[in-house]
């Protein structure tokens, strides 16, 4: 009877002991998962704002062109057009600052660490603000 209580101790004792080490083992493996994952998150997300940087260099560049377009047609419409040109003009400049205002927004996403659905959503609006701008510089000279 002693032995069968005693052997009955050391099974029951044994038992605990290995659940005890095998939920230390398995705390550490999610802890080391979880950071592993974290970590993989922070070098995709690095990455995604890699692509975003991309397309903001791409749009300031389009805009400065796009600048550059403007002014040499301000000149031209500056020397004795009509009102109703310098009207236009006007107009269309005002969705050349539209644009330079949503490049700036995109800038504005990517440094203060927005998520990538918002930088992308601003990338997009200011990619459209940037068509926009190159379609009413086009309608403007086609008024010259």
């Amino acid at each position: 009877m002693k032995k069968s209580r005693l052997n009955l101790f050391r099974v029951t004792s044994m038992t605990i002991s290995i659940l005890g080490v095998i939920m230390i083992v398995a705390t550490v493996l999610l802890f080391a998962y979880l950071g592993f994952d974290k970590i993989s998150q922070g070098i995709s997300s690095g990455v995604d704002s890699g692509s975003a940087y991309d397309d903001l260099a791409a749009l300031n560049s389009d805009y400065s062109t796009l600048k550059i377009q403007y002014d040499s047609i301000k000149k031209d419409i500056n020397q004795g057009s009509s009102d109703k040109l310098k009207k236009a003009y006007i107009a269309a400049e005002l969705e050349l600052v539209k644009t330079k205002s949503a490049i700036d927004d995109v800038d504005s996403a990517l440094s203060t660490g927005k998520s990538d659905s918002i930088v992308n959503e601003r990338i997009n609006i200011a990619k459209d603000q940037l068509q926009v701008a190159k379609q009413s510089l086009s309608d403007l000279r086609s008024q010259m």
